[in-house]
């Protein structure tokens, strides 16, 4: 009975552990969310065959950080792992780059998150109040950015619970995922009265974007951001280790599945929405009753067009916004534990505050302070979206700079020192890593170029600005202050 009890916990802290990076990555939120930048930029050939592309290569990036994550199973994750690799030298500086592209990364995805989760409620009220064009009611940048606070601090309240409760809602989350997914991708295509050819789901290439560029390479590449956006989060595993049973094995088995559930799921939806597809540049007009909200209006005029009534579109942009609620829960437990182990190390101001854990072991400080940077973050939102895309943009790409650091430092520092754990790529380690550097190094340069032209300040990409932002302050901070004082992560293994 004993030994049945013992297995019992370690499966479930192992599903747990699974359950909040499959609810980071979260498909239906991902896709979701920018499913109008893959039919502005290539359309269905770009999500269709840009998705299984950006997929392969992540699961790449995913085995590298997985085999770290074996050797190194503590929360402290991507910037512990740095500090191993490099030895005691490099050690405290590279960890303190890493952790904090790290840290500002996930406080940006959770910002993009729950941000997104307010402007879909917002179109949820304009749907049920007629839509756009039967006088519907248009929430101001205000409201959206009330929602945004709500919605943060019931995220804050939720993870402030017991360990064991929060579990139980992350393993829902991840059924909710899995099985919203299930429903929306048949039942969409089930529904609409017109549905897409295979002919143009698999072939149709849209080259009509509005933003003055022509060349297909390039439409494709920038096309490629969707998928690469949501295929992101799955550090969370290696954040929750020191919560995990056998960490060393449940760790990296956390990472891959769920890079690989997602990748099979997310393909299977992106097909059922693309079917229910006609009229690209109808769906991406700011003149159709969801205000140009791509994937709402197909849902709202699959049932609309077939019973008269779009109630049911609506209610299935209820299910999508409760999937990246869950998300942004997720996403905040994530936050916490990674703030809870850098303040640990001594990395943040007023470290010995963030790093206090309540009765029930929980990180609540930590917890709180994510909720009100991620709020801070998305107050750019007033006064322009571009400053906001600019902050977010970190999401993807400073949260991959993270993830590819301890891989390149493992596959040259580290090489001849690094030992495997449990969870290894044997001789194949190597090429692994190099091509996930190469990866992450070319999708820095391609999701920083320019999305329109003419370039004017209303049409650049401000994402080599933000992460340039993000380098030079913490560089500086280093040089002044940090390398007097930080030491690196403290061995806890």
């Amino acid at each position: 009975m004993l030994m049945m009890t013992r297995l019992r916990n370690v499966w479930c802290r192992a599903i747990a552990n699974f359950s909040v990076t499959f609810s980071i990555i979260s498909v239906i939120t991902g896709l979701t969310t920018m499913y109008s930048t893959g039919l502005t930029f290539g359309g269905p050939v770009t999500m269709v065959y840009g998705w299984p592309i950006v997929g392969v290569l992540t699961m790449i990036v995913g085995l590298a950080m997985a085999e770290i994550c074996s050797a190194y199973p503590t929360s402290g994750g991507l910037y512990f792992w740095s500090a191993r690799l490099c030895g005691n030298e490099w050690g405290p500086m590279v960890s303190w780059f890493t952790g904090w592209f790290n840290i500002v990364g996930q406080w940006a995805v959770t910002t993009s998150v729950d941000f997104s989760l307010a402007q879909l409620i917002q179109v949820i009220i304009l749907l049920s109040t007629g839509g756009k064009n039967g006088g519907g009611y248009e929430a101001s940048k205000y409201v959206v950015i009330a929602f945004h606070g709500a919605i943060l601090s019931m995220h804050a309240i939720i993870n402030s619970l017991p360990i064991s409760v929060l579990s139980f809602f992350g393993q829902l989350a991840a059924v909710w995922n899995l099985l919203g997914v299930v429903l929306l991708m048949i039942l969409i295509p089930s529904v609409a009265t017109e549905r897409a050819s295979a002919k143009f789901v698999f072939t149709h290439f849209n080259t009509d974007n509005g933003e003055g560029i022509n060349s297909k390479v390039y439409i494709f590449v920038l096309g490629l951001l969707m998928s690469q956006y949501t295929l992101t989060g799955y550090d969370a595993s290696a954040h929750m280790t020191e919560e995990t049973k056998n960490a060393d094995k449940n760790g990296p088995k956390g990472i891959i599945s769920a890079i690989g559930i997602s990748i099979i799921f997310g393909w299977g939806y992106l097909l059922g929405i693309t079917f229910a597809v006609t009229d690209i540049p109808y769906l991406l007009s700011e003149d159709n009753d969801a205000g140009g909200y791509a994937i709402a209006e197909i849902f709202y005029l699959a049932f609309k067009n077939r019973y008269g009534s779009g109630v049911g579109g609506i209610i299935c942009l209820g299910v999508i916004a409760i999937a990246i609620f869950f998300c942004g829960m997720s996403s905040v437990t994530s936050n916490s534990r990674m703030v809870y182990a850098f303040s640990r190390d001594g990395a943040m101001p007023l470290s010995s505050l963030w790093h206090k854990v309540n009765k029930q072991e929980v990180p609540i400080n930590a917890v709180w302070l994510s909720a009100f940077i991620s709020f801070c973050m998305a107050l750019t939102s007033l006064g322009s979206l571009v400053a906001f895309q600019a902050m977010v943009s970190i999401a993807t790409i400073g949260l991959y700079i993270a993830y590819a650091l301890p891989i390149f430092f493992r596959v040259s520092l580290g090489r001849k020192s690094f030992v495997p754990g449990p969870f290894n790529l044997g001789r194949y380690g190597v090429v692994v890593g190099w091509i996930a550097v190469l990866w992450v190094a070319t999708i820095s340069v391609l999701f920083s170029l320019p999305v329109a032209y003419p370039v004017t300040s209303e049409t650049l990409n401000y994402t080599p600005v933000a992460v340039g932002g993000l380098l030079f302050i913490t560089v500086s901070w280093w040089i002044v202050s940090a390398r007097h004082w930080f030491t690196g992560p403290i061995t806890n293994i």
